[in-house]
Protein backbone atom coordinates (compact mmCIF):
# COMPACT_ATOMS: atom_id res chain seq x y z
CA UNK A 1 0.00 0.00 0.00
CA UNK A 2 1.13 3.74 -0.49
CA UNK A 3 2.28 5.88 1.88
CA UNK A 4 -1.13 7.80 4.21
CA UNK A 5 0.41 9.44 6.20
CA UNK A 6 0.29 10.43 10.21
CA UNK A 7 -3.40 10.55 10.46
CA UNK A 8 -4.40 7.08 9.07
CA UNK A 9 -1.23 5.21 10.53
CA UNK A 10 -1.92 6.15 13.74
CA UNK A 11 -5.45 4.84 13.82
CA UNK A 12 -5.39 1.38 13.03
CA UNK A 13 -8.99 1.09 12.62
CA UNK A 14 -8.95 3.34 9.40
CA UNK A 15 -5.82 1.84 7.60
CA UNK A 16 -6.75 -1.33 7.97
CA UNK A 17 -10.48 -0.45 6.44
CA UNK A 18 -11.67 -3.22 3.62
CA UNK A 19 -10.44 -2.19 0.30
CA UNK A 20 -13.73 -1.80 -1.99
CA UNK A 21 -13.83 -3.25 -5.27
CA UNK A 22 -13.07 -1.55 -8.04
CA UNK A 23 -15.06 -0.88 -11.23
CA UNK A 24 -14.99 -4.07 -13.26
CA UNK A 25 -17.97 -3.74 -16.00
CA UNK A 26 -19.49 -0.57 -18.11
CA UNK A 27 -22.35 1.37 -15.82
CA UNK A 28 -24.62 4.26 -16.27
CA UNK A 29 -25.03 6.57 -13.33
CA UNK A 30 -27.01 10.11 -13.12
CA UNK A 31 -24.12 11.68 -11.24
CA UNK A 32 -20.49 10.18 -11.98
CA UNK A 33 -17.70 11.75 -9.51
CA UNK A 34 -14.01 11.32 -9.84
CA UNK A 35 -11.96 11.37 -6.21
CA UNK A 36 -13.28 10.50 -3.21
CA UNK A 37 -12.15 13.08 -1.00
CA UNK A 38 -13.72 16.21 1.15
CA UNK A 39 -15.45 17.62 -2.21
CA UNK A 40 -16.50 14.47 -3.88
CA UNK A 41 -18.08 12.69 -0.73
CA UNK A 42 -19.27 16.44 0.43
CA UNK A 43 -21.06 16.73 -3.19
CA UNK A 44 -22.17 13.24 -3.24
CA UNK A 45 -23.69 13.74 0.00
CA UNK A 46 -25.71 16.98 -0.80
CA UNK A 47 -26.81 15.42 -3.93
CA UNK A 48 -28.48 12.60 -2.28
CA UNK A 49 -29.93 15.04 0.25
CA UNK A 50 -31.84 17.09 -2.16
CA UNK A 51 -32.48 14.27 -5.13
CA UNK A 52 -32.54 10.82 -2.92
CA UNK A 53 -33.21 8.90 -6.38
CA UNK A 54 -30.30 10.40 -7.88
CA UNK A 55 -27.88 7.51 -9.06
CA UNK A 56 -24.66 8.59 -7.49
CA UNK A 57 -21.35 7.15 -7.97
CA UNK A 58 -17.52 8.07 -6.78
CA UNK A 59 -14.57 6.84 -9.35
CA UNK A 60 -11.06 6.91 -6.88
CA UNK A 61 -8.01 5.97 -8.17
CA UNK A 62 -6.53 4.97 -5.08
CA UNK A 63 -8.10 4.94 -1.57
CA UNK A 64 -10.66 7.06 0.23
CA UNK A 65 -8.96 9.87 1.61
CA UNK A 66 -5.59 8.94 -0.15
CA UNK A 67 -5.16 12.60 -1.55
CA UNK A 68 -5.24 16.01 0.65
CA UNK A 69 -8.16 14.89 2.68
CA UNK A 70 -6.31 12.43 4.52
CA UNK A 71 -3.19 14.19 4.31
CA UNK A 72 -3.64 17.76 5.85
CA UNK A 73 -3.36 19.90 8.88
CA UNK A 74 -7.01 19.69 10.27
CA UNK A 75 -7.92 22.88 9.98
CA UNK A 76 -11.79 23.26 9.75
CA UNK A 77 -11.93 26.98 8.45
CA UNK A 78 -15.08 29.26 8.07
CA UNK A 79 -13.41 30.96 5.69
CA UNK A 80 -11.37 30.46 2.62
CA UNK A 81 -8.41 31.26 0.19
CA UNK A 82 -9.77 34.62 -1.60
CA UNK A 83 -13.10 34.91 0.46
CA UNK A 84 -12.37 38.89 0.65
CA UNK A 85 -12.13 39.22 -2.60
CA UNK A 86 -15.67 37.90 -3.59
CA UNK A 87 -16.84 39.74 -0.86
CA UNK A 88 -15.38 43.24 -1.88
CA UNK A 89 -17.53 42.49 -4.90
CA UNK A 90 -20.61 42.59 -2.78
CA UNK A 91 -22.27 45.59 -1.27
CA UNK A 92 -25.16 45.85 1.42
CA UNK A 93 -27.14 43.24 2.75
CA UNK A 94 -25.69 40.53 0.32
CA UNK A 95 -21.90 40.96 1.70
CA UNK A 96 -22.99 40.38 5.28
CA UNK A 97 -25.25 37.46 3.98
CA UNK A 98 -21.98 35.95 1.58
CA UNK A 99 -20.12 36.57 5.15
CA UNK A 100 -22.41 34.95 7.39
CA UNK A 101 -22.64 31.99 4.52
CA UNK A 102 -18.92 31.45 4.79
CA UNK A 103 -18.66 31.59 8.54
CA UNK A 104 -21.72 29.11 8.91
CA UNK A 105 -19.34 26.26 7.09
CA UNK A 106 -17.80 25.12 10.65
CA UNK A 107 -21.26 24.82 12.40
CA UNK A 108 -22.43 23.49 8.60
CA UNK A 109 -19.89 20.37 9.04
CA UNK A 110 -20.11 20.12 12.85
CA UNK A 111 -24.32 20.07 12.60
CA UNK A 112 -24.04 17.11 9.63
CA UNK A 113 -21.30 15.11 11.63
CA UNK A 114 -23.62 14.77 14.91
CA UNK A 115 -27.01 14.31 13.05
CA UNK A 116 -24.82 11.07 11.55
CA UNK A 117 -22.97 10.08 14.29
CA UNK A 118 -19.74 11.06 12.51
CA UNK A 119 -16.90 11.17 15.19
CA UNK A 120 -13.84 13.21 13.66
CA UNK A 121 -12.64 14.90 16.67
CA UNK A 122 -14.07 18.50 16.01
CA UNK A 123 -13.12 21.12 18.39
CA UNK A 124 -13.93 24.72 17.75
CA UNK A 125 -11.53 26.50 19.75
CA UNK A 126 -10.46 29.17 16.96
CA UNK A 127 -7.38 30.39 15.57
CA UNK A 128 -4.44 32.05 16.62
CA UNK A 129 -1.55 34.03 14.10
CA UNK A 130 1.04 34.79 16.50
CA UNK A 131 3.93 37.31 16.41
CA UNK A 132 6.67 35.48 17.84
CA UNK A 133 9.72 34.50 16.01
CA UNK A 134 11.07 38.79 15.23
CA UNK A 135 9.75 41.87 16.05
CA UNK A 136 9.12 42.98 12.57
CA UNK A 137 5.85 40.26 12.92
CA UNK A 138 4.12 42.77 15.45
CA UNK A 139 4.37 45.06 12.84
CA UNK A 140 2.81 42.39 10.06
CA UNK A 141 -0.29 41.75 12.21
CA UNK A 142 -0.78 45.48 13.11
CA UNK A 143 -0.85 46.19 9.47
CA UNK A 144 -3.03 42.72 9.06
CA UNK A 145 -5.63 43.76 12.14
CA UNK A 146 -6.12 47.15 10.24
CA UNK A 147 -6.72 45.19 6.45
CA UNK A 148 -9.06 43.37 7.93
CA UNK A 149 -10.77 46.26 9.39
CA UNK A 150 -11.00 47.88 6.53
CA UNK A 151 -12.79 45.10 4.83
CA UNK A 152 -15.53 45.16 7.25
CA UNK A 153 -14.08 42.54 9.96
CA UNK A 154 -15.17 43.40 13.24
CA UNK A 155 -14.24 42.26 16.69
CA UNK A 156 -16.16 39.60 16.67
CA UNK A 157 -14.64 38.06 13.51
CA UNK A 158 -10.81 38.77 14.80
CA UNK A 159 -9.70 40.78 17.50
CA UNK A 160 -6.04 41.56 19.09
CA UNK A 161 -4.15 39.70 21.84
CA UNK A 162 -1.57 41.50 23.70
CA UNK A 163 1.44 39.71 25.32
CA UNK A 164 -0.72 38.52 28.62
CA UNK A 165 -3.43 37.36 26.69
CA UNK A 166 -1.34 35.77 24.60
CA UNK A 167 0.44 33.76 26.92
CA UNK A 168 -2.56 32.38 28.65
CA UNK A 169 -3.57 30.39 25.38
CA UNK A 170 0.09 29.23 24.21
CA UNK A 171 3.47 30.05 25.26
CA UNK A 172 5.68 30.54 22.41
CA UNK A 173 9.14 31.86 22.55
CA UNK A 174 9.73 35.60 21.73
CA UNK A 175 5.49 35.69 21.50
CA UNK A 176 4.66 39.08 21.51
CA UNK A 177 0.91 39.29 20.21
CA UNK A 178 -1.74 37.89 18.23
CA UNK A 179 -4.53 37.92 16.07
CA UNK A 180 -7.44 35.45 17.27
CA UNK A 181 -10.81 34.79 15.36
CA UNK A 182 -13.30 32.01 16.39
CA UNK A 183 -13.53 31.02 12.67
CA UNK A 184 -11.49 27.83 12.81
CA UNK A 185 -11.62 24.87 14.73
CA UNK A 186 -9.70 21.48 14.45
CA UNK A 187 -10.61 18.05 13.01
CA UNK A 188 -9.14 14.89 12.66
CA UNK A 189 -9.06 14.70 8.89
CA UNK A 190 -8.86 10.76 8.38
CA UNK A 191 -11.65 9.96 10.39
CA UNK A 192 -13.49 12.92 8.84
CA UNK A 193 -13.09 11.85 5.38
CA UNK A 194 -13.56 7.80 5.94
CA UNK A 195 -16.99 8.78 7.92
CA UNK A 196 -18.05 10.48 5.29
CA UNK A 197 -17.76 7.49 2.71
CA UNK A 198 -19.68 5.66 5.19
CA UNK A 199 -22.26 8.34 5.07
CA UNK A 200 -22.56 8.48 1.42
CA UNK A 201 -22.55 4.79 1.14
CA UNK A 202 -25.36 4.37 3.34
CA UNK A 203 -27.63 6.58 1.28
CA UNK A 204 -26.93 4.57 -1.73
CA UNK A 205 -24.12 6.11 -3.93
CA UNK A 206 -21.28 3.80 -4.98
CA UNK A 207 -17.91 4.38 -4.06
CA UNK A 208 -15.13 2.27 -6.33
CA UNK A 209 -11.53 2.56 -5.33
CA UNK A 210 -8.41 1.68 -7.35
CA UNK A 211 -10.32 2.67 -10.46
CA UNK A 212 -8.06 5.54 -12.32
CA UNK A 213 -10.03 7.91 -14.64
CA UNK A 214 -8.30 7.44 -17.76
CA UNK A 215 -9.66 9.89 -20.10
CA UNK A 216 -12.87 11.68 -20.01
CA UNK A 217 -15.17 12.42 -23.23
CA UNK A 218 -18.59 14.19 -24.05
CA UNK A 219 -20.62 12.38 -26.07
CA UNK A 220 -23.32 14.77 -26.87
CA UNK A 221 -26.81 13.99 -26.10
CA UNK A 222 -25.75 15.15 -22.07
CA UNK A 223 -23.46 12.27 -21.87
CA UNK A 224 -19.97 11.74 -20.89
CA UNK A 225 -17.95 8.70 -21.01
CA UNK A 226 -15.43 8.30 -18.25
CA UNK A 227 -12.93 5.78 -19.44
CA UNK A 228 -11.33 3.43 -16.24
CA UNK A 229 -8.98 0.23 -17.17
CA UNK A 230 -11.63 -2.22 -16.26
CA UNK A 231 -15.00 -0.41 -17.22
CA UNK A 232 -16.51 2.94 -18.51
CA UNK A 233 -18.83 4.70 -16.72
CA UNK A 234 -21.83 6.92 -18.66
CA UNK A 235 -22.82 10.00 -16.77
CA UNK A 236 -25.26 12.85 -17.56
CA UNK A 237 -22.87 15.18 -15.43
CA UNK A 238 -19.54 14.78 -14.07
CA UNK A 239 -17.89 15.72 -11.25
CA UNK A 240 -13.93 15.96 -11.12
CA UNK A 241 -13.57 16.76 -7.58
CA UNK A 242 -9.96 16.09 -7.26
CA UNK A 243 -8.33 19.59 -6.41
CA UNK A 244 -4.30 19.38 -6.70
CA UNK A 245 -5.03 16.29 -9.14
CA UNK A 246 -6.40 18.10 -11.83
CA UNK A 247 -3.98 17.72 -14.34
CA UNK A 248 -4.68 14.24 -14.48
CA UNK A 249 -7.44 14.77 -16.58
CA UNK A 250 -7.68 16.11 -19.51
CA UNK A 251 -6.95 19.97 -20.54
CA UNK A 252 -8.44 20.65 -17.02
CA UNK A 253 -5.36 20.80 -15.18
CA UNK A 254 -3.97 23.76 -16.69
CA UNK A 255 -6.41 26.10 -14.56
CA UNK A 256 -4.51 24.89 -11.43
CA UNK A 257 -0.82 24.26 -9.73
CA UNK A 258 0.21 21.51 -7.52
CA UNK A 259 1.77 22.47 -4.67
CA UNK A 260 3.06 20.34 -2.13
CA UNK A 261 2.96 21.12 1.34
CA UNK A 262 4.32 19.35 4.63
CA UNK A 263 3.70 18.51 8.07
CA UNK A 264 5.28 16.65 11.28
CA UNK A 265 4.34 15.53 14.18
CA UNK A 266 5.55 14.81 17.44
CA UNK A 267 5.38 11.97 19.50
CA UNK A 268 2.56 12.55 22.03
CA UNK A 269 3.58 14.92 25.02
CA UNK A 270 2.92 14.83 28.77
CA UNK A 271 0.92 17.12 30.53
CA UNK A 272 3.60 18.65 31.79
CA UNK A 273 4.71 19.54 28.28
CA UNK A 274 1.49 20.37 27.83
CA UNK A 275 1.39 22.90 30.87
CA UNK A 276 4.71 24.21 29.09
CA UNK A 277 3.72 25.18 26.01
CA UNK A 278 -0.46 25.88 26.76
CA UNK A 279 -3.38 25.15 23.80
CA UNK A 280 -5.14 23.94 26.35
CA UNK A 281 -8.21 24.97 24.37
CA UNK A 282 -7.04 23.42 21.19
CA UNK A 283 -6.93 26.59 18.97
CA UNK A 284 -5.10 26.06 16.06
CA UNK A 285 -1.85 28.29 15.63
CA UNK A 286 0.25 29.76 12.52
CA UNK A 287 3.30 32.52 13.16
CA UNK A 288 3.07 35.97 10.84
CA UNK A 289 5.71 35.01 8.14
CA UNK A 290 4.99 34.91 4.45
CA UNK A 291 6.01 30.90 4.90
CA UNK A 292 2.72 29.68 5.61
CA UNK A 293 3.21 27.81 9.06
CA UNK A 294 0.51 25.92 10.39
CA UNK A 295 -0.46 23.80 13.86
CA UNK A 296 -2.41 21.97 15.92
CA UNK A 297 -2.63 20.10 19.57
CA UNK A 298 -3.62 16.46 17.52
CA UNK A 299 -6.32 14.40 19.64
CA UNK A 300 -3.56 12.10 21.22
CA UNK A 301 -1.82 15.14 21.93
CA UNK A 302 1.07 15.32 19.61
CA UNK A 303 1.95 18.81 18.39
CA UNK A 304 1.21 18.76 14.32
CA UNK A 305 3.05 20.96 12.49
CA UNK A 306 3.86 21.89 9.06
CA UNK A 307 4.56 24.53 6.11
CA UNK A 308 3.51 25.10 2.19
CA UNK A 309 6.08 22.77 0.08
CA UNK A 310 7.48 22.93 -2.94
CA UNK A 311 5.92 22.57 -6.57
CA UNK A 312 7.72 19.96 -9.16
CA UNK A 313 8.19 21.06 -12.76
CA UNK A 314 5.60 20.24 -15.15
CA UNK A 315 3.03 20.32 -12.27
CA UNK A 316 4.51 16.91 -10.67
CA UNK A 317 1.92 15.58 -8.22
CA UNK A 318 4.26 14.01 -5.46
CA UNK A 319 2.25 11.12 -2.83
CA UNK A 320 5.28 9.97 -1.53
CA UNK A 321 7.74 11.75 1.28
CA UNK A 322 10.12 9.17 2.66
CA UNK A 323 10.11 10.77 5.95
CA UNK A 324 12.54 8.03 7.95
CA UNK A 325 12.12 8.67 11.81
CA UNK A 326 15.10 6.95 12.69
CA UNK A 327 17.30 8.69 10.41
CA UNK A 328 15.47 12.28 10.72
CA UNK A 329 16.46 11.79 15.13
CA UNK A 330 19.75 11.17 14.70
CA UNK A 331 20.21 14.24 11.98
CA UNK A 332 18.81 16.80 13.84
CA UNK A 333 19.37 15.64 18.14
CA UNK A 334 19.54 19.41 18.96
CA UNK A 335 18.52 22.69 18.41
CA UNK A 336 20.98 25.17 17.98
CA UNK A 337 20.32 28.54 18.39
CA UNK A 338 20.55 31.02 16.42
CA UNK A 339 19.97 27.65 14.10
CA UNK A 340 23.00 26.77 12.26
CA UNK A 341 20.58 23.72 9.70
CA UNK A 342 17.00 25.57 9.48
CA UNK A 343 16.82 25.01 5.84
CA UNK A 344 18.58 21.77 6.09
CA UNK A 345 15.74 19.43 3.88
CA UNK A 346 12.25 20.00 3.63
CA UNK A 347 11.32 18.10 6.89
CA UNK A 348 14.29 19.81 8.99
CA UNK A 349 13.05 22.85 8.07
CA UNK A 350 9.67 22.21 9.68
CA UNK A 351 11.76 20.89 12.61
CA UNK A 352 13.75 23.91 13.01
CA UNK A 353 10.71 25.93 12.55
CA UNK A 354 9.18 24.27 14.96
CA UNK A 355 12.03 24.54 17.62
CA UNK A 356 12.11 28.33 17.07
CA UNK A 357 8.29 28.25 17.96
CA UNK A 358 8.77 26.15 20.41
CA UNK A 359 12.13 25.24 22.24
CA UNK A 360 10.56 23.36 24.96
CA UNK A 361 10.15 20.52 22.57
CA UNK A 362 13.90 20.10 22.49
CA UNK A 363 14.42 16.70 22.63
CA UNK A 364 11.00 15.79 21.72
CA UNK A 365 10.79 12.85 19.33
CA UNK A 366 9.69 13.51 15.73
CA UNK A 367 7.60 10.45 14.92
CA UNK A 368 6.13 11.15 11.61
CA UNK A 369 6.84 13.57 8.37
CA UNK A 370 4.25 13.30 5.18
CA UNK A 371 3.01 15.76 3.01
CA UNK A 372 0.35 16.57 0.05
CA UNK A 373 -0.55 18.09 -2.51
CA UNK A 374 -2.92 21.33 -3.01
CA UNK A 375 -4.09 22.78 -5.92
CA UNK A 376 -3.68 26.67 -6.63
CA UNK A 377 -6.01 28.49 -8.80
CA UNK A 378 -4.76 31.88 -10.95
CA UNK A 379 -5.59 34.65 -8.85
CA UNK A 380 -6.16 32.62 -5.81
CA UNK A 381 -9.54 32.33 -6.40
CA UNK A 382 -11.85 28.90 -5.71
CA UNK A 383 -14.45 28.14 -7.27
CA UNK A 384 -17.95 26.19 -7.92
CA UNK A 385 -18.45 26.03 -11.90
CA UNK A 386 -21.29 24.06 -13.80
CA UNK A 387 -20.76 23.97 -17.21
CA UNK A 388 -24.79 23.00 -18.45
CA UNK A 389 -24.21 22.20 -21.94
CA UNK A 390 -21.42 19.62 -21.09
CA UNK A 391 -23.03 18.41 -17.62
CA UNK A 392 -19.51 19.81 -16.07
CA UNK A 393 -19.56 20.52 -13.15
CA UNK A 394 -16.31 21.40 -11.38
CA UNK A 395 -14.63 22.98 -7.33
CA UNK A 396 -11.22 23.57 -6.16
CA UNK A 397 -8.35 25.49 -6.36
CA UNK A 398 -8.71 26.12 -2.33
CA UNK A 399 -5.29 27.15 -2.01
CA UNK A 400 -4.50 24.97 0.88
CA UNK A 401 -7.38 26.02 2.72
CA UNK A 402 -9.78 22.92 1.51
CA UNK A 403 -11.14 21.26 4.72
CA UNK A 404 -14.20 23.75 4.96
CA UNK A 405 -14.07 25.03 1.70
CA UNK A 406 -14.67 21.64 0.30
CA UNK A 407 -17.62 21.64 2.24
CA UNK A 408 -19.11 25.13 0.92
CA UNK A 409 -17.92 24.38 -2.49
CA UNK A 410 -20.00 21.28 -2.93
CA UNK A 411 -23.02 22.70 -1.50
CA UNK A 412 -22.62 25.46 -4.03
CA UNK A 413 -22.00 23.06 -6.92
CA UNK A 414 -24.71 21.04 -5.65
CA UNK A 415 -27.54 23.97 -6.34
CA UNK A 416 -26.12 24.77 -9.24
CA UNK A 417 -26.28 21.59 -10.79
CA UNK A 418 -30.35 21.29 -9.08
CA UNK A 419 -30.90 24.66 -10.46
CA UNK A 420 -31.76 25.21 -7.02
CA UNK A 421 -33.34 28.95 -6.47
CA UNK A 422 -30.70 29.56 -3.20
CA UNK A 423 -28.09 31.98 -1.81
CA UNK A 424 -25.84 29.97 -2.66
CA UNK A 425 -26.21 29.47 -6.00
CA UNK A 426 -26.00 33.74 -6.53
CA UNK A 427 -22.57 33.62 -4.24
CA UNK A 428 -19.86 35.67 -6.70
CA UNK A 429 -17.82 32.11 -6.32
CA UNK A 430 -20.58 30.16 -8.09
CA UNK A 431 -20.51 30.28 -12.06
CA UNK A 432 -23.19 28.46 -14.81
CA UNK A 433 -20.62 29.18 -17.43
CA UNK A 434 -18.33 27.56 -19.46
CA UNK A 435 -14.66 26.73 -17.48
CA UNK A 436 -12.81 28.98 -20.10
CA UNK A 437 -14.33 31.91 -19.45
CA UNK A 438 -14.72 31.46 -15.89
CA UNK A 439 -10.78 30.58 -14.79
CA UNK A 440 -7.51 31.89 -15.86
CA UNK A 441 -4.97 29.38 -17.25
CA UNK A 442 -1.27 29.07 -15.97
CA UNK A 443 1.51 30.10 -17.86
CA UNK A 444 3.19 27.13 -19.31
CA UNK A 445 6.84 25.91 -17.98
CA UNK A 446 9.15 26.82 -17.01
CA UNK A 447 7.93 30.05 -16.19
CA UNK A 448 5.53 28.20 -13.41
CA UNK A 449 8.21 26.58 -11.87
CA UNK A 450 10.61 29.81 -11.90
CA UNK A 451 7.66 31.75 -10.49
CA UNK A 452 7.05 29.13 -7.39
CA UNK A 453 10.47 28.74 -6.85
CA UNK A 454 11.85 32.08 -6.85
CA UNK A 455 8.91 33.19 -4.51
CA UNK A 456 10.08 30.40 -2.53
CA UNK A 457 13.67 31.50 -1.90
CA UNK A 458 12.81 35.50 -2.03
CA UNK A 459 10.59 34.16 1.27
CA UNK A 460 12.83 32.07 3.19
CA UNK A 461 15.81 35.25 2.41
CA UNK A 462 12.96 37.02 4.29
CA UNK A 463 12.70 34.73 7.03
CA UNK A 464 16.14 34.38 7.70
CA UNK A 465 17.51 37.83 7.34
CA UNK A 466 14.04 39.27 9.63
CA UNK A 467 15.60 36.33 12.31
CA UNK A 468 18.44 37.02 12.83
CA UNK A 469 19.18 40.21 14.67
CA UNK A 470 22.97 41.21 12.77
CA UNK A 471 21.08 41.90 9.73
CA UNK A 472 20.97 45.03 8.24
CA UNK A 473 17.79 47.40 7.79
CA UNK A 474 19.37 47.16 4.24
CA UNK A 475 18.79 43.90 3.71
CA UNK A 476 15.63 43.40 5.32
CA UNK A 477 14.06 46.59 3.04
CA UNK A 478 15.21 44.65 -0.17
CA UNK A 479 13.48 41.41 0.64
CA UNK A 480 10.54 42.74 2.29
CA UNK A 481 10.16 45.21 -1.54
CA UNK A 482 11.54 41.30 -3.44
CA UNK A 483 8.89 39.56 -1.55
CA UNK A 484 5.58 41.91 -1.77
CA UNK A 485 6.33 42.18 -5.45
CA UNK A 486 6.17 38.66 -6.07
CA UNK A 487 3.00 38.03 -4.18
CA UNK A 488 1.74 40.73 -6.12
CA UNK A 489 3.04 39.01 -9.23
CA UNK A 490 1.48 35.74 -8.44
CA UNK A 491 -1.60 36.90 -7.79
Amino acid sequence: MKERGFWFDTEPQLNQRAVLSPLEQDITADVAIIGAGYSGLWTAYYLKQYQPNLSVVILEAECIGQGASGRNGGWLMGSFSGDVAYLNRLEGEQRLIAKAIIQATISEVATVCTKHYIDCDLHHGGNLRVAARYPEQVANIKAELAQWRADGFGEEDIRWLDKPELDKQVSMAEGQAALFTPHCARIHPAKLVCGLADLVQSLGVKIYEHTPVNHMAHLGDAQTQLQTPQGNVRAAIVVPAVEGYLRQLSGLGRFTLPVQSLLIATEPLTDAAWDAIGLANRATFSDASRIVTYGQRSPDNRLIFGARGGYGFGAKIRTEFGFDPRLFNAKFPVYQSPPQRAFEGEFGFRYQLLLALFPQLKGVEITHGWGGTLALARRFAPHAIFEKSLGLGLIGGYGGEGVGAANLFARTLVDLILERDTQLASMPWAFNAPVQQVLAPWEREPLPWLAYHGMNKIFAWEDRLYSQPTSAAWQKGLAKRLANRLEGLMS
